[in-house]
């Protein structure tokens, strides 16, 4: 029951805002009383975190599947914004910006979570597109993590719709990527970029 609790309520969070949805608006979704709810949460805050865990756990199942398929360093950036498209555009606004503006304790514990995440996949995306020969050999792999995740960290905080989050995330990986490509690595990003056009 807790996890059906977490599942349902997570739903709601993401698709109409954190701050709108209510216990009662949980227990109403899924026929239950309030009381049941808070036989597993003391209060909203306490859901909304475990909530935000699932979402943390799920996001990073899905971007370890896109690392097993092996694509190329550039297709493998490419892959993981289609993955976080599907994931995510059903939501009229960013969520990342909600949970900062309403939960701003759980949203610190989260991207600090996520920032020891992404600077280890960004980092092994960089080395991995050296060795390749699509990325400047002599790339600051520190630095140039760095710059990306504050990129992407600054753009989903600070936009209210995620639609307008999704265009700016995409400027971002084609900023990132040409500022450390080789030729080869230009001809690369091109086609993804042509892809996307398609």
């Amino acid at each position: 029951m807790k996890d059906k609790i977490i599942k349902k309520a997570t739903d709601m969070f993401l698709k109409l805002g954190f701050k709108s949805v209510t216990m009662d608006d949980i227990a109403c979704e899924m026929c239950i009383s309030k009381k049941t709810i808070y036989k597993y949460f003391s209060n909203k805050e306490a859901l909304v975190e475990e909530g935000t865990e699932v979402v943390h756990r799920k996001i990073h199942a899905l971007m370890d599947t896109v690392i097993a398929k092996n694509y190329n360093a550039i297709e493998e950036n490419f892959e993981m914004r289609k993955m976080f498209k599907e994931m995510f555009q059903s939501f009229d606004h960013s969520p990342a910006y909600q949970l900062k503006k309403h939960y701003p304790e759980i949203y610190e514990k989260m991207i600090a979570n996520e920032m020891e995440d992404c600077n280890t996949m960004f980092s092994q995306n960089i080395r991995k597109g050296i060795l390749q020969g699509l990325y400047r050999p002599d790339t600051d792999v520190d630095a140039a993590t760095q710059f990306y995740y504050t990129l992407i960290f600054s753009i989903n905080e600070n936009t209210v719709l995620e639609s307008e989050a999704f265009i700016l995330d995409g400027k971002a990986l084609e900023y990132h990527t040409r500022a450390i490509a080789t030729p080869k690595g230009i001809e690369e990003l091109e086609k993804q970029l042509l892809n996307l056009t398609k």
